[in-house]
């Protein structure tokens, strides 16, 4: 009696030492989808949407109950009288005061929109990456908040008004303080992003930390650019108050990379 022909097919990738067949696989996230422009846009539409109308939320609330007490704490390190120059400036500035403000109370909501919209794009463990950077990202511009307002723009202060003095009086407009106070907080606060940027650069492979230490002159050299950029006085003293902590900032970054 002949035997049964045999099977000669290859054997299934995805077939069980049991012979069960695995089960067909699925994405690993609930976000993984194939999407067409029009429903990119679609997308971008609505998280645009939802931070509009979280924006607008924080500034009706800051606009009620934060604008003045902002704008105290804003010009409390000037020691001259703040003056409006034009009939409107009052009502402008405290509006774009409360704007700022609005779209700080409203960040949360904003960062969290524009993750729902990039998640797709991102793999497993670069969403991990991405949900750890946004913390810390957060945490050093907050710092660099901190350290401009408490330690940079007082300095800053008294050199402008030392300034001439005995021949010029201070009369400032406070449209013109509030927009260089705020313009040198926020780039204070992004350049204290750098260890969190050089960290991610490193974990994700673009550079190493050996190059990093070579291009320690460079940065030396960048950092203090950099300070005369964003730096409102031209007097060294001011700059070197920017332009250490840069470096320093550095330095935190390529130890920061050596964990990575």
């Amino acid at each position: 009696m002949s035997e049964a022909p045999r099977d000669l097919r290859p054997a299934e990738e995805n077939d069980l030492e049991d012979g069960s067949a695995e089960a067909p696989l699925v994405s690993e996230s609930p976000y993984d989808r194939e999407m067409t422009i029009l429903e990119h846009l679609a997308e971008l539409r609505t998280r645009l949407i939802w931070s509009g109308i979280a924006v607008g939320i924080g500034m009706v609330i800051a606009a009620v109950f934060l604008t003045w007490p902002v704008i105290r704490l804003l010009t409390e390190p000037a020691e001259v009288q703040l003056a409006a120059l034009r009939p409107t400036e009052t009502f402008t500035t405290y509006m774009k005061v409360a704007l700022v403000t609005g779209m700080g109370l409203a960040m949360p909501v904003i960062v969290w929109q524009a993750l729902l919209y990039v998640l797709p794009a991102l793999h497993t463990h670069e969403r991990r990456y991405l949900f750890i950077a946004v913390p810390a990202i957060t945490i050093a511009f907050a710092c660099g908040l901190v350290f401009g307002f408490f330690v940079v723009i007082p300095a800053a202060v008294r050199f402008l008004q030392g300034f001439g003095g005995d021949i010029v009086t201070s009369l400032w407009s406070i449209d013109e303080y509030l927009s260089f106070v705020s313009t040198f907080l926020f780039w204070v606060g992004v350049s204290f992003e750098t260890p969190v940027i050089l960290y991610f650069l490193v974990k994700l492979g673009v550079v190493t930390v050996q190059q990093l230490g070579k291009y320690r002159k460079y940065a030396l050299v960048g950092a203090f650019v950099i300070a005369a950029v964003i730096t409102p006085t031209p007097d060294p003293f001011n700059q070197a108050i920017v332009a250490i902590p840069l470096y320093l900032l550095y330095e935190l970054g390529l130890v920061a990379g050596r964990f990575a």
